[in-house]
């Protein structure tokens, strides 16, 4: 059974897609940037995204019955590979025990102009 996954403490999604998709044992989160769901304000600076984006990815994971902890892999996109050091300062204060597997890939461009965006796969 495929379940839709939605919760009112992450942003809603921009587009024809589910903030997560849940088959029972495992759950695929999309791709999250930096806004922040009260508001719908996408921050400047790249710190406040990518700490919005952990927090948008933890409500989805809580509403799921699942957390950090249950993460198998995770992608992520970058528009300037600089800010390497910073995403894994930020991303990696989430995941203190296990890591999960990771890709992190610079892009050209991602929506409403976001610097980051985290997507990944987790276990219930």
């Amino acid at each position: 059974m495929v379940t839709k996954i939605e919760t009112t403490h992450a942003p809603q999604a921009l587009g024809p897609y589910s903030q997560a998709i849940d088959t029972g044992n495992m759950l695929f989160l999309s791709g999250q940037i930096g806004i922040d769901p009260s508001s719908g304000d996408l921050p400047e600076s790249f710190e406040e995204q990518a700490k919005n984006v952990m927090n948008n990815i933890k409500a989805i994971l809580e509403k799921a019955g699942s957390g950090f902890d249950k993460v198998v892999k995770s992608t992520i996109f970058l528009t300037d590979l600089a800010n390497f050091a910073k995403i894994n300062e930020i991303y990696g204060a989430c995941f203190p025990d296990i890591k999960p597997a990771r890709s992190c890939i610079q892009v050209a461009a991602l929506p409403r102009g976001g610097k980051v965006e985290i997507e990944l796969i987790a276990v219930k």
